[in-house]
């Protein structure tokens, strides 16, 4: 009971940080949006196109832990909802690489053809925006680690972060030099520095979605970890995946002819020393016969 309330108590938590992130988020979003078009910057439209970015990953990234702590009662769906935020983060991925398309496609139009631009209203609205930004990666650090949806809008965030220092220096450089392509630059290093890391993100999500192995789990050497076991001819039908973020799963058979509550025994300790805690592992003799399973 106590370690529900505590899981419950932290998904609150989450999520409670997550709606004054977006809270935050959002009113920035209509001041910088509104300032882009008045002045016709960019730069400050490219922030203001990752902002909404950032508040959409904010709400489906909530709604995603939402789901996950909610579980499901379904028997077809056994897992519950723990993947709604891998699919929310493939999704942040593909926002964040077609906003940067779009931006890197609006500089390429202003080449050769760049408006003026007034800088003192980019300064003013950078700093504030910086200031959002930074006081919405603080919210959000804590749980990055631990929950994909989270870190989709936290590395969208710390982007935008990046965005608005990018805007702030293009506004001093318009303000103390009168050099029009500031703006057209700093959008452009703002898209190029995004693109790898939503890149990374959908990476990371789909290797889950396609239940490959973890990258930090050795498959060949935790096989032969499982096979040094103490009478443990054989094992086959390894599987590794992981389900989310901090929760890797495991499936594998093991073929001994020796006492098999102590071969389960050795196996699991081998597994969770791997960090491998959630296991079915399966003995079988090695002619036919009953087999003994273990499943977490």
């Amino acid at each position: 009971m106590g370690a529900g309330h505590d899981h419950n108590h932290g998904a609150n938590t989450r999520a409670s940080r997550m709606i004054i992130a977006a809270a935050v988020l959002g009113v920035f979003f209509v001041i910088e949006l509104t300032t882009a078009l008045m002045i016709n910057s960019i730069a400050l439209l490219a922030d203001a196109g990752h902002m909404l970015t950032d508040l959409v990953a904010m709400f489906m990234g909530l709604g995603a832990v939402l789901l996950a702590r909610r579980g499901s009662t379904s028997a077809a769906r056994t897992y519950g909802w723990h993947r709604a935020e891998v699919f929310t983060a493939v999704a942040n991925a593909a926002l964040l690489m077609g906003v940067a398309a779009f931006i890197l496609y609006e500089a390429f139009e202003r080449l050769g053809n760049a408006p003026e631009i007034p800088g003192v209203p980019m300064i003013v609205v950078a700093l504030a925006g910086l200031l959002a930004n930074l006081v919405v990666v603080l919210l959000l650090r804590s749980d990055a680690d631990s929950s994909l949806a989270v870190r989709g809008a936290y590395m969208e965030v710390v982007a935008d972060t990046v965005g608005s220092v990018g805007v702030l220096i293009a506004g001093i450089v318009n303000v103390t030099t009168g050099w029009p392509y500031a703006d057209v630059v700093v959008a452009v290093l703002v898209a190029l520095w995004v693109l790898p890391r939503a890149i990374a993100l959908a990476r990371a999500a789909l290797r889950i979605l396609s239940e490959s192995s973890p990258s930090h789990i050795d498959v060949d050497e935790l096989r032969s970890a499982l096979a040094a076991v103490d009478g443990v001819t054989d094992v086959h039908d390894l599987h590794v995946w992981t389900l989310v973020p901090g929760k890797d799963m495991a499936t594998a058979h093991l073929t001994s002819a020796e006492d098999s509550a102590r071969v389960l025994e050795s196996a699991r300790a081998v597994l969770a020393a791997r960090g491998l805690d959630h296991a079915t592992v399966q003995v079988e003799p090695p002619a036919d016969g009953a087999c003994h399973c273990e499943m977490d």
